[in-house]
């Protein structure tokens, strides 16, 4: 319980009180009223006001939906601080500021109820100029990553994809890259463009993860380099019926996908922890969250890769070291082909990137679009197993080829 006071208090470091408040009644809002008024409460005594005007039946049970709406992104957006916050917020209070004001002259006789509104549109005028002001909250300086985690990352499947476009997003914040691989000439191409567009140091180190010793090879490649940032991202899939794939192949999937991140993070970390900071990534997938027939192995890969990173998230709270697990649904990478899939579109994998830097020391995972985290989350949350599992099976049928199915 300490460590989730410690962790609550420093989350709430940062904003003033008032905003603190307000952050906590909107997550009331998001996540316990909104909800209760659009699906619990009776259509008949339902009531919804914008700009002071009163609405019932069914118009106040469709606008309660943007309410919900607006509540959840407040929500979001103090928690994050995020720069959009300013006006929207700002804009959102004033027009209830001004509901304030109208609501006694159309529905309350008397000048009681008129001091009422006045009053309250004080209170809430004030509340907007206090957000109006806040601008410089929501555009704070973001600390480089240079600066929070140190001068050398250790990026693993650095040769194409996701891997890739990490290695170059850290290389644009001035961090200095191990690239780590199996396919040699990529990563030398990839090595003199990070050197020649941001002038930073690389070092390639070709090494096969899926087999037993390769993590381990690894680290001793990297063992004179202070690695402040550790990227798993190294791993495969492979899309068919279980029994139709081949066994030596699912094996070095487990592997790479599982062995080797256990193994480098656990060569690397203490150096982080004795530095105060650090990094570790690990790309997982949204596969993850789910059983997922024709990905049986992949997905339960995926499955260990968020419970290792979010316990490791939990265990290092305070130590300086971040922990954030990576869930992207669809990307554009050699994914697709490298598993046997049928080509279907993906996000670009710099989006996904810039997702997950932008969210690391925030949180433990993050699956970066919000199709993929409401799919994932309806399946885990609110299905049964069995229904997640064959809904699912459609899914991917639909992504493998026929004579995998």
């Amino acid at each position: 319980m300490q460590r989730l006071m410690d962790w609550l208090r420093e989350r709430m470091a940062g904003r003033p009180a008032w905003m603190n408040a307000l952050l906590v009644f909107c997550a009331f809002m998001a996540f316990v009223y909104c909800p209760w008024d659009l699906f619990v409460k009776p259509v008949a005594i339902d009531e919804e006001v914008w700009f002071g005007i009163r609405f019932h039946g069914a118009w106040a049970k469709l606008l309660a939906i943007p309410h919900w709406l607006v509540y959840a992104g407040m929500t979001y957006g103090f928690w994050r601080m995020r720069a959009w916050m300013h006006p929207w917020a700002a804009l959102y209070w004033g027009q209830v500021a001004l509901g304030m004001l109208v609501w006694p002259l159309l529905y309350v006789e008397g000048f009681s109820g008129l001091l009422v509104g006045v009053v309250s549109f004080a209170a809430f005028a004030t509340l907007t100029h206090a957000l109006w002001r806040a601008r410089p909250l929501f555009e704070g300086r973001r600390t480089s990553l240079r600066e929070r985690y140190g001068d050398w990352a250790l990026v693993t499947g650095a040769s194409s994809g996701i891997g890739a476009e990490f290695a170059r997003a850290l290389a644009r914040e001035g961090i200095s890259c191990v690239l780590a691989a199996r396919r040699e000439e990529r990563m030398r191409a990839l090595a003199d463009e990070l050197e020649k567009e941001h002038g930073v140091a690389t070092r390639v180190v070709a090494v096969d993860l899926a087999d037993v010793d390769g993590a381990a090879e690894l680290a001793r490649a990297v063992v004179d380099l202070p690695v402040g940032v550790l990227v798993n991202n190294a791993g495969f899939g492979l899309a068919g019926r279980f029994s139709k794939l081949d066994g030596e192949r699912m094996r070095q999937m487990v592997v790479l996908n599982c062995v080797a991140p256990v193994v480098l993070t656990h060569e690397l970390l203490p150096r982080m922890l004795e530095a105060g900071r650090g990094a570790v990534i690990v790309t997982g997938s949204v596969a993850g969250k789910q059983p997922l027939p024709l990905h049986a192995v992949y997905s339960a890969t995926k499955a260990f890769d968020q419970h290792f990173g979010e316990s490791l998230w939990g265990e290092l709270r305070g130590t300086g070291v971040d922990v954030l697990v990576l869930e992207p649904g669809s990307t554009e990478s050699e994914f697709h082909e490298t598993a046997g899939e049928l080509p279907h579109a993906g996000r670009p994998a710099r989006e996904v990137v810039e997702a997950a830097l932008d969210a690391l020391g925030h949180q433990p995972s993050l699956v970066p679009t919000w199709f993929p985290w409401l799919r994932s989350n309806a399946a885990q949350r609110l299905l049964p197993r069995s229904i997640a599992a064959l809904v699912a099976h459609t899914v991917v049928e639909g992504q493998t080829r026929e004579d995998l199915r």
